[in-house]
């Protein structure tokens, strides 16, 4: 069974339909890549799959027990987001809100959630620094610790390497990539670098507005929208 499902799925955004027609599945453990140019509709979908847009025709279904509370969402990084003043533990904690109940104060599970999160992406030893004061780099593991904590069974990443030199990003790939290998984690990934964000995916979705294709990371490489669109990035 899926953990997500699109039904012809069409969305708008200022009363413009800018996606329409998407057709996909993602089941537990897999990693899509969904791909395409500016201004295709990536970001808006992203919207739909959190909940945030309603679809003007089509369905978004959840289901092997999936549901909005469980997916750890990343988003583009703000100016803003950069210069929030917290600290590290306290942006961390922030993620756990969802699963606390109706409380004013994080109960011990949530604390525990939190420094596992934290152990997990190397930045314990951060925990009291301010949010604003750190690296490109280390402000990204900071925010995937947070999505960590809100996600029980899916992360969803919306161009997360926004802004980071290589090094970073591919640094940042790499740690995406054992989340879902080794711990088992399902990924959803709009991505920009094309050969770094692909390199892990299993699976890829190509919009245009329209799909071009959704499957396999392989069949999308040899297909005539994979060969064009990633130009001269090849298949390592």
């Amino acid at each position: 069974m899926a953990l997500i499902q699109c039904k012809n799925v069409s969305l708008a955004y200022d009363g413009t339909v800018v996606a329409e027609q998407i057709d996909f599945s993602v089941r537990r453990g897999e990693y899509l890549c969904i791909v395409g140019e500016n201004g295709s509709g990536k970001s808006t979908l992203v919207k739909g799959l959190l909940g945030l847009m309603n679809p003007v025709s089509g369905t978004i279904e959840y289901g092997d027990g999936l549901t909005r509370q469980d997916i750890g969402y990343v988003p583009q990084q703000t100016n803003v987001q950069r210069d929030f003043p917290a600290s590290v533990r306290e942006v961390v904690l922030s993620g756990t809100i969802g699963r606390g109940g109706h409380t004013l104060f994080y109960t011990p599970e949530q604390k525990k959630t939190a420094a596992r999160a934290m152990e997990r992406l190397g930045i314990r030893d951060l925990e009291k620094c301010c949010f604003r004061e750190l690296s490109g780099g280390q402000q990204q593991r900071v925010r995937l610790a947070r999505a960590l904590c809100a996600a029980g069974q899916l992360l969803l990443l919306d161009e997360p390497t926004t802004g980071l030199d290589p090094v970073v990003s591919g640094d940042f790939y790499g740690l995406i990539e054992e989340l879902n290998r080794q711990n088992g984690i399902t990924v959803i990934m709009v991505s920009h670098d094309m050969g770094p964000s692909l390199r892990s995916a299993t699976h890829v979705l190509h919009i245009k507005h329209r799909p071009l294709f959704f499957g396999e990371r392989e069949d999308y490489l040899a297909s005539e929208a994979g060969r064009t669109f990633m130009g001269g990035y090849g298949h390592d």
